[in-house]
């Protein structure tokens, strides 16, 4: 296969925070890459997810949900997605279509109009279709297409995958003629130190109640390839206060084992090998406000500066 007849660029996934973008990018890569819970914000990082259509390699940055931020590592975060987006060739917005044109989603169109430099195309995917009517949908989608010149259209369901190939097909024609960026079978551009440590977090994400898991981070210390082809990942769990500390070991250490169990099966899924996974929690007030854990989540410090 020549350069002439591949094609290769960055598709940008932007929305409001729970649109939908993690589970899209892991339907559209065939494979998870990408944090996905019922709650908020729990994507940090530009994820990037590669997906191959015929000759086209897409290459999907799942960017952290645009939402008001409030504290650093919010800051930080959003300026990661806008960043994300603008050095994109393309860029989704996905919206919800219960839930409509908000004002969250007025603003980020606001933003497209004013930052995204002209003549990048932007595509309008209304997700979770299957919640509402034939006719509100339509009402939705001429609602929006008033409020901003889209591309395109598409209707998906990113959890059923209802019009995902429609979406792939359509941005594998528009991205760049060029040679491909990865490897054929590479899915994602994150180190697997940082994918495991996601994984983890995950979990930790899912068991937790509300409020503790923005309070908390997960790194990984050591990755150890051994010598009969099974892995040992040590990692830390970073928490802010010595109460949060407790809540995530359990009463004699049961939610801490529970998680770690649940990890190191996705994990060991993941990288096709046995894996053997140490946990430690460390109380670290401030680790909000380190540089050090910002470069861990591939985010820039500075950016978080009010």
């Amino acid at each position: 296969m020549t350069e002439a007849n591949t094609r290769a660029g960055f598709v940008a996934l932007i929305g409001e925070p729970n649109a939908g973008k993690s589970t899209l990018l892991n339907r559209m890569v065939g494979a998870k890459v990408s944090i996905v819970t019922h709650k908020v914000q729990t994507t940090r990082t530009r994820i990037r997810g590669v997906a191959m259509e015929g000759q086209s390699q897409i290459v999907f940055v799942d960017t952290p949900g645009l939402f008001r931020p409030r504290r650093r590592l919010d800051r930080a975060m959003v300026k990661a997605a806008w960043g994300g987006a603008a050095d994109a060739d393309l860029i989704v917005l996905l919206i919800e279509a219960h839930r409509g044109l908000t004002a969250g989603v007025q603003s980020i169109i606001e933003r497209i109009a004013n930052e995204i430099p002209k003549g990048q195309p932007v595509a309008l995917a209304i997700n979770k279709i299957d919640r509402v009517k034939a006719e509100v949908l339509l009402a939705l989608a001429q609602k929006m297409n008033e409020a901003y010149p889209f591309a395109k259209t598409f209707m998906i369901s990113a959890e059923r995958g209802h019009g995902i190939k429609d979406l792939r097909e359509w941005l594998a024609l528009q991205v760049p003629e060029g040679p491909w960026f990865y490897p054929e079978d590479q899915i994602a551009d994150l180190p697997m130190r940082m994918i495991a440590a996601e994984m983890t977090r995950e979990k930790l994400t899912l068991r937790l109640h509300e409020e503790l898991p923005y309070q908390l981070t997960v790194e990984t210390e050591n990755w150890e390839d051994k010598p009969d082809g099974s892995t040992r990942i040590d990692q830390v769990i970073y928490v802010a206060r010595d109460g949060h500390k407790g809540i995530v070991l359990g009463n004699g250490g049961e939610t801490i084992k529970a998680i770690g169990q649940a990890a190191r099966a996705e994990i060991s899924a993941f990288v096709e090998r046995k894996v053997h996974l140490f946990l430690t929690v460390k109380v670290r007030p401030n680790w909000q406000d380190e540089a050090e854990r910002y470069t861990e989540m591939g985010l820039d410090f500075k950016d978080g500066d009010a």
